[in-house]
């Protein structure tokens, strides 16, 4: 694969696998629903994990522009690639959420929720304060960010071990359910902007019966914070590491 269409499949598959346990929980008569938050931030481990794993040989799998911006913010990774991976991230969720809509087509008009509905797409917080929103989703895609990049360095590696290509994405989607049942709570955590505007904007564009608004004025937070959190984590990991 190229690295553009690695990145692609990698993001389809994190919103395939992340957007359908969401739906599984959260629409009306799926076999899963009501099952809780546990399930759901288990289902978006596993889906970290899957869709790193897909793309890794080829793009190092991102499959979020916040840690392609960041790790070019401190010179790990070239700034003329960076169009090209959030472009593939972007069209990747989109496909992902698309296909999230189809494998749950009859359980849209039963779920009388429209929240819920959105809620399988994209993030919405708890208790709606902007400032403490975008602190959250910052905070969190600093923890993703810095514990990421030290997961994936070189000086944790044993010689010859392949950890980073044979375990290092296991161990990512482990720090991504740790941030779920830890930072999860207060607005979802994007920690991802693909991951967030990717599925809104598909939320927008899908014939869902009784679906609402797709929450536009909040969309800007799950797309902000976290390209500011890696940011932030990205050099403070370059800090330490000095």
């Amino acid at each position: 694969m190229t690295p553009f269409t690695a990145e692609l499949i990698g993001t389809m598959l994190l919103i395939v696998l992340g957007d359908g346990v969401v739906a599984n929980v959260l629409l009306a008569r799926s076999k899963g629903q009501n099952s809780g938050w546990i399930v759901i931030t288990a289902g978006w481990a596993f889906a970290v994990t899957v869709g790193i794993f897909t793309a890794n040989a080829a793009s190092g799998g991102h499959l979020n522009p916040a840690f392609t911006i960041a790790l070019a913010m401190v010179g790990k990774f070239e700034w003329a690639n960076v169009p090209t991976y959030v472009a593939a991230q972007m069209l990747g969720a989109m496909l992902g959420a698309l296909l999230v809509w189809l494998a749950y087509l009859p359980h849209w008009r039963p779920t009388e929720d429209a929240g819920a509905k959105l809620g399988v797409f994209c993030t919405a917080p708890a208790i709606r304060n902007a400032p403490a929103n975008l602190l959250t989703e910052i905070i969190g895609t600093f923890v993703l960010v810095l514990g990421g990049m030290a997961i994936t360095s070189p000086k944790n590696l044993l010689p010859n071990s392949g950890f980073a290509t044979g375990f290092g994405p296991c161990l990512v989607g482990l720090l991504v359910w740790g941030l779920g049942v830890s930072l999860g709570g207060p607005t979802g955590y994007a920690i991802n902007p693909a991951r967030d505007l990717g599925p809104r904007l598909m939320h927008a564009l899908l014939p869902i019966a009784g679906k609402g608004g797709s929450d536009w004025p909040y969309a800007w937070i799950p797309v902000v914070g976290p390209i500011i959190g890696g940011v932030l984590g990205a050099f403070t990991y370059q800090l330490l590491t000095k």
